[in-house]
Order: C-alpha cells, then sequence, then structure tokens
C-alpha cells in the first residue's frame, strides 16, 4: 500500500499511479507502474546518493519540482589539455614543431609547477643524444638541461674524449622539472615521451648516452639496476640505435670512486661514435 507522500514523489519523477478497475483504494500500484519504475531504474548505479533517493534527502531535496539553484561546473583545465591532445596529439614532424609543443605542453602535473620547461639543447645534427631524467633546480631557471654542477661535470666527462658540448644534442625524459627534485612518475615520463621519441626520429643519432637510473628504465623499458645496465650494451626498442647507459654525474658527484666505471664508459662511447 502506498501512502500519500509516496504517490506524490511518484508523479514528481513522472510516473503515473493508476489501479486496476475494482481494485481496494489501499492497493494504488497496479503491475504497470512497477515495470515502469522498473524501466526508470535501468542503468541507474545502486547508490544512496541518487538524486531523490538518498536515504538522508530532506523532502524538498527529494521533489524535483523544488527549485534549486546548482553550481556550475569548473573544468580543470589540465583536464581540458591531457584530454584534447589525447584526441588532437600536436603534429612533432619538425624541431620548430616539436619545441613548441613541449612549451605548450600541459598533459601532467610537472607544467603546473615548474619556471619553464626545458626541451633540450645542442646541435640538430648531433651523433650523440645524451638523455638524462629531468630538470634539476639550475635547469628550471634557465630552461636548459645540464648547467648544474652535474652538467659541469658532464661537460668535462665529454671534453676527455673530445667532445665539445655544442657537438651532442642533451635532453631529459621529462621536459619540467619534478618539484623537490623527486624521480618523475611513469604517468609523467608517459606524458612526455611521445617528444623524446620524436626528437629522437629528428636527430637520428649515431649512439645514444643514457645517464642515470631514471633514464636508462624510461628508454629501456628495464628496472635493473644501472649498475647492471652499465655491463653491457643495449639497442633503443624498436630501432637499431645502440644505447650506452653511464651513471649520473649527480651520482658520481657524491660517489668519486664510481668515475672509474664511468671513465671505461666514455671510452667504449668514444669508439662508438668513430
Amino acid at each position: 500500500m502506498l501512502t500519500a507522500r509516496q504517490q506524490h514523489c511518484l508523479r514528481g519523477i513522472g510516473i503515473q499511479v493508476w489501479s486496476e478497475r475494482g481494485s481496494a483504494p489501499g492497493d494504488r500500484l497496479a503491475t504497470g507502474s512497477v515495470a515502469a519504475v522498473a524501466e526508470s531504474e535501468q542503468g541507474v548505479p545502486e547508490t544512496g546518493d541518487r538524486p531523490g533517493f538518498s536515504e538522508n534527502a530532506s523532502p524538498a531535496a527529494s521533489d524535483p519540482r523544488q527549485k534549486r539553484s546548482q553550481s556550475p561546473v569548473i573544468e580543470d583545465p589540465a583536464t581540458e589539455a591531457a584530454e584534447a591532445k589525447s584526441t588532437n596529439p600536436p603534429v612533432l614532424d619538425s624541431w620548430d614543431q616539436i619545441i613548441d609543443a613541449i612549451h605548450a605542453c600541459s598533459a601532467c602535473e610537472l607544467s603546473q609547477n615548474c619556471t619553464q620547461k626545458v626541451p633540450g639543447v645542442g646541435s640538430h645534427d648531433a651523433r650523440l643524444l645524451i638523455v638524462g631524467e629531468g630538470p634539476g633546480h639550475d635547469e628550471d631557471i634557465r630552461g636548459e638541461p645540464f648547467v648544474g654542477r652535474s652538467g659541469q661535470l658532464l661537460d668535462r666527462m665529454l671534453a676527455a674524449i673530445g667532445i665539445a658540448r655544442d657537438q651532442v644534442y642533451i635532453t631529459n625524459i621529462v621536459k619540467c622539472r619534478p618539484p623537490n627534485n623527486r624521480d618523475p612518475k611513469p604517468a609523467e615520463a608517459q606524458a612526455c615521451r611521445s617528444y623524446l621519441d620524436a626528437q629522437i626520429r629528428q636527430l637520428a643519432p649515431r649512439v645514444i648516452l643514457s645517464v642515470g637510473r631514471v633514464s636508462a628504465h624510461n628508454l629501456l623499458g628495464s628496472n635493473q639496476p644501472v649498475g647492471k645496465l652499465i655491463q653491457q650494451m643495449h639497442q633503443l626498442p624498436g630501432t637499431d640505435i645502440p644505447v650506452k647507459v653511464t651513471y649520473h654525474p649527480a651520482y658520481l658527484l657524491r660517489n668519486p670512486s664510481a668515475k672509474a666505471i664511468a671513465w671505461q664508459d666514455l671510452k667504449l662511447l668514444h669508439q662508438l661514435l668513430q
């Protein structure tokens, strides 16, 4: 038996309350109304928070005829940009297009907190591509990779095998500085991967030097320790480009004893470039 309140609510959501001829006054909801209710709820999640059906809803909130003010839906700009990028990926067929797309990118939260994007620097005719993990504080300020103490050590390492900084191209797995210099999250690295892949296609380097664990793991799709990856030569998946893994200059600054291993890596790198 439906109460007057139940009948009122059913009418409010567009369900006609009727009864079979000759039915008792209290038996007001016949089979036709039950079917209408079942049909109206198909595809509706079973949750107590459905509008008008919440156990804690007040009568006014349950009555759809009551006019209620609704706050406008405000879209997150970063979410909109990420959705636009996924449906309309930028064209990355030239260096200018790659750099412009990186500067315009808002595909992950890193873009919201960095001072500026750090696409990369160096010769577009370089035979050697150097890939680090991500910009640090100094790189974030200057917009150029490897310009702090790590960058100075990298320059000296290259000079030791007769290579000047302006003869190579240097970039990172991610183009924005992670907060507090933390490792990039997998989703952040994935958001930047199309830019790195486009840079590799444009450059077509003879060799890639991967510096550090984050770089090696992302380039090779591996989770082995850097110390083990250093002992082998690799190829960039899907290509025939050799990849040489070595320690990150920041690690060498903290662990000078590892410089002897890095020197062996550099000598092998020199041979590969001949």
